[in-house]
């Protein structure tokens, strides 16, 4: 059975799984695997882009030499905000095309959409990789980059769903677990792997002036889109070839061209209403409270309305989900474990940089000699999530309930967040801030762990709360809304880092989590919960 589209696919049947379905579906997870991996490392490398723009002196073209010192240190703290929009542009962008992304598996099939997905992700590194040759780049170029590289988060709603059709029930929490975590490994790696190549002349030939800028050669930031195009190359083809359509996931199995096709037409729909919410964000300058419920069904309605026949017609089978109240509240839940996690991904670095670094709030340019290498420890908060995320899943599937192990980590998930502002707020008041550095790093790497744990066990729950029909929707849905998590935290850590009280933002979220507890336990955990320890 090596034939692209797989007709007869039957892996609850453990003669079939045993004989022939296990062997297809753990290739196509390890292909899937790398491929996801790549995906996270894209979108969330402006994490790691924004800190060093700002070290680098990048200022979008916004500072000259008729300005009053006065007028310069005003600007830098405007371009140290957009700084964080360009993170969070990337989240807008990713969490917005996991929406179309949620359902493309349905109907462009699972190797097509993998393979189409993954190649696309090249147009914003070799962008980012040019755009980055130049300080005086504008913002809306950079801009536009962030919103591309937004494909490598609309990714992870199509791969899960696609891998939920290759496995059986009794062993999907493991199997998304591994698919997501070691995909979500991806925001870790790269988050190591940038600073490396920025010091070395790995691809010093194309934009190579010999310049230098804070000990760094100045071509050395451009590796940032660089370094991933072999990788993603290889990738893509390897998708193309290794991978499987099986007609569990995709009921009318399409041909290479249809499923391209498909695949291309509902990720343009994504990216228009992408554009939309960047126009009204930084055009228009709403706040995102309004920008992401209008993104959103604007998105929604894209698709309800603006896609052929045949399409509409699948599209309006999955969108029975919204029929669903257990679709919306394992959104909430899995918003704060997954949300939380690609979030803090985003904005860590940064308000690490902040907080430690840039420590005065009142001189945007004061840099503190003590301030500790946090670029040499941000990046295990990632892998930590995601190395952990597998073994939430395990957990999950051994104590018979996905919902008992989301509740233990939210629990965890408060605390740690709530000990990590009040480090913040000793951080922020205190003359030698470096001294807070440990225990507030310890609490988010507390927060890493918490967050994915839970992620890992609410896939496992879903499986047992929805049929096999809509737990690969629900997947990509629920995936979708979380991701607006690395649009939301990056933006608000943002703003509350210009109004001197970062700890505000941590206080929300806290109390949020809590909602979550109280959601969880009163469906789920309860003694006569509706349904009972999913």
């Amino acid at each position: 059975m090596n034939q692209t589209n797989i007709t007869d696919w039957q892996v609850e049947d453990e003669q079939f799984w045993n004989s022939t379905g296990k062997r297809i579906a753990t290739k196509n997870l390890w292909i899937s695997i790398p491929a996801l991996l790549l995906a996270f490392a894209v979108w969330i490398m402006w994490s790691i882009i924004a800190t060093k723009m700002k070290e680098f002196g990048y200022n979008f073209g916004m500072i000259n030499a008729s300005l009053s010192p006065a007028e310069i240190a005003e600007k830098l703290k405007d371009i140290n905000n957009l700084y964080y929009t360009l993170p969070a542009i990337a989240g807008l962008a990713g969490a917005t095309l996991r929406i179309p992304n949620s359902f493309l598996i349905s109907l462009g099939g699972g190797r097509n959409v993998i393979f189409v997905t993954t190649g696309l992700l090249l147009i914003p590194v070799i962008g980012v990789g040019m755009a980055l040759q130049n300080i005086n780049t504008s913002y809306m170029t950079f801009a536009i980059f962030a919103a591309l590289s937004g494909f490598g988060g609309g990714n992870f709603a199509s791969s899960m769903s696609n891998i939920s059709y290759f496995f059986p029930k009794r062993i999907q929490g493991t199997s998304l677990g591994l698919n997501a975590g070691i995909g979500n490994l991806g925001v870790g790696v790269m988050q190591k792997t940038i600073p490396w190549v920025m010091g070395i002349f790995l691809f010093s030939a194309i934009g190579k002036d010999g310049a230098e800028i804070a000990g760094q050669a100045f071509s050395g930031i451009q590796n940032a889109g660089w370094v991933w195009i072999p990788v993603l190359a290889l990738s893509t083809i390897a998708a193309f070839w290794g991978m499987n359509n099986v007609i569990t996931g995709t009921p009318k199995l399409p041909n290479t061209f249809q499923g391209v096709t498909k695949t291309l037409y509902l990720i343009v729909l994504g990216l228009i209403a992408t554009g939309l919410g960047a126009y009204l964000l930084i055009g228009l300058k709403l706040n995102m409270w309004i920008v992401l419920p209008i993104v959103i069904v604007f998105t929604v309605t894209l698709m309800k309305f603006a896609t052929p026949g045949e399409i509409k017609e699948n599209l309006n089978k999955q969108f029975a989900i919204f029929n669903n109240k257990h679709n919306w509240i394992m959104t909430v839940i899995y918003t704060m474990t997954f949300g939380s996690f690609i979030g803090f991904s985003a904005a860590f670095p940064k308000l690490c940089q902040d907080i430690f670094v840039y420590s005065n709030h009142s001189d945007p340019t004061y840099i503190n000699p003590n301030a500790p290498n946090f670029l040499t420890w941000v990046f295990l908060g990632p892998v930590i999530g995601a190395l952990i995320r597998p073994v939430g899943g395990w957990l999950s599937d051994k104590l018979n309930s996905g919902s008992k192990v989301t509740a233990y980590s939210t629990v965890s998930q408060i605390i740690a967040t709530l000990l990590a502002a009040y480090f913040i707020v000793l951080a922020k008041n205190s003359a030698t801030p470096e001294t807070y550095w440990l225990p507030f790093f310890l609490c988010f790497m507390v927060l890493f762990l918490t967050t994915g744990i839970g992620n890992g066990s609410t896939f496992r729950s879903i499986p047992y709360i929805f049929s096999k029909e809509q737990a690969g929707p629900v997947l990509g849905w629920t995936s979708a809304i979380a991701a607006y998590g690395a649009f939301i935290i990056p933006k608000v850590f943002g703003q509350q880092i210009s109004n001197g009280t970062p700890e505000y933002a941590l206080y929300g979220f806290a109390a949020y989590y809590g909602i979550c507890l109280i959601l969880n336990w009163y469906y789920y955990t309860r003694k006569n919960a509706e349904i009972k320890n999913p």
